[in-house]
């Protein structure tokens, strides 16, 4: 059968909410299968009712159990949820290292729960260009929700802004990567921080610190970011968790903000992309072209500064 019949059928299958589907889907785009991408080409249209909401923070604050907790409060509404774990890649061999569906794993047998792990594959800010498609096939599949939880490695991980209608930034009391966190470009992001494992006796003053540095910023359009306590383990501080992200959505809905945020998300994205491919290729122009290879050696070799090689690398490459 025709790769594009196969497509076809597939993106019916997709269209129709067939978990199935969708997991084969998202098989074909971490695969880089030609059938992945025109299938996305193909559903495309028929995206963006979904709610994204993406999770951040440093490792170890309890992303995972957070997000589990939070899809049973979804599914309390009969809410249509998907998740998306993006887990630290392997750098032999670029496969995910945490799984952590396994902290998921009591909605395993859940038929409106989609769980999924992907590997960042190197990705600065922890999405991968697969891993924003897999959040557009989620969306086609009919999710109503699709949570997204980037890998949790601190300062780095702030892309996420651009790929999502909510941000929830979890932070644990008495973690010095959480103290870092506040001082960093991740602070400007959330639209809701949580300080989780909250029985810790620093949460006090964690949050003050919190209310501290948020007292810098302002948004304009007026929206307050609430610091909520949460024990996702015990569920405690959950089922306000939820009310706030709904909180958020109904603001920046009423505020005429999501239409706005939503076109600043897409367009980062296909920047995003471009400049992803772009690199990959010229990867391979270093790797097969012996005047680049001579020309990085020049680099080596102090006869030519880095800048200036990287000019005319995108000269001979780029600017044609």
């Amino acid at each position: 059968m025709p790769d594009a019949a196969k497509s076809a059928t597939l993106a019916e299958r997709l269209l129709a909410g067939d978990k199935r589907a969708l997991a084969r889907a998202i098989t074909l785009i971490e695969s880089d299968d030609p059938a992945g991408w025109e299938l996305v080409r193909e559903v495309y249209p028929r995206t963006g009712k979904a709610r994204i909401v993406g999770f951040t923070g440093p490792p170890g604050v309890g992303k995972s159990t957070l997000i589990g907790a939070l899809t049973g409060e979804l599914r309390k509404a009969d809410r249509e949820v998907a998740v998306l774990s993006i887990d630290p890649s392997s750098p032999f061999t670029r496969g995910a290292l945490l799984g952590d569906r396994i902290r998921l794993s009591e909605h395993f047998l859940d038929s409106g729960v989609f769980i999924r792990s992907m590997a960042s594959r190197g990705a600065l800010g922890g999405l991968s260009e697969a891993a924003l498609q897999v959040a557009l096939v989620m969306d086609a599949a009919g999710k109503d929700d699709v949570l997204i939880e980037t890998v949790g490695v601190g300062q780095a991980e702030i892309d996420i802004v651009d790929h999502a209608d909510t941000i929830v930034l979890a932070l644990m009391p008495g973690s010095g990567d959480s103290i870092q966190a506040l001082k960093a470009g991740v602070m400007e992001i959330p639209d809701v921080i949580v300080v989780n494992k909250a029985d810790h006796p620093m949460t006090d003053t964690m949050i003050r610190e919190v209310r501290g540095v948020l007292s810098l910023s302002h948004d304009p359009a007026g929206w307050k970011v609430p610091i909520l306590r949460t024990e996702a383990t015990r569920r405690e501080g959950v089922e306000e968790l939820a009310a706030r992200i709904d909180e958020h959505r109904a603001f920046i809905e009423a505020a005429g903000t999501l239409g706005d945020r939503r076109a600043r998300n897409l367009r980062s994205e296909v920047l995003g992309i471009a400049t992803a491919r772009m690199r990959r290729r010229l990867e391979r122009v270093v790797a097969e072209d012996p005047e680049t290879a001579e020309l990085l050696d020049r680099v080596v070799s102090r006869e030519l500064d880095p800048a200036s090689a990287a000019a005319e690398l995108l000269e001979r490459h780029v600017d044609d």
